[in-house]
């Protein structure tokens, strides 16, 4: 597997921790970024999904906001 993948979190977010579990389950590595204390990770995250929203991952430049198994599934295989 050679995807990137980048997790923005918040410590409160219960779909934060779905989608880490999730992702760990599967195997995939990823970078995660508290954008709770990250002031440029938050900036970073807004500017790639114009909203200020957690879970956002980023998987090979490919924006998903939330917990949507099917669309992560789909790019991490």
């Amino acid at each position: 597997m050679n995807e990137k993948v980048i997790v923005y979190t918040t410590p409160t977010c219960p779909f934060c921790d779905t989608v880490k579990e999730f992702l760990s389950k599967k195997g995939v590595s990823y970078v995660e970024y508290d954008v709770s204390e990250d002031e440029n990770a938050r900036q970073e995250m807004m500017d790639k999904s114009g909203r200020m929203a957690v879970p956002t991952m980023v998987i090979n430049n490919e924006v998903i906001v939330g917990f949507d198994q099917e669309k992560i599934d789909e790019l991490i295989h």
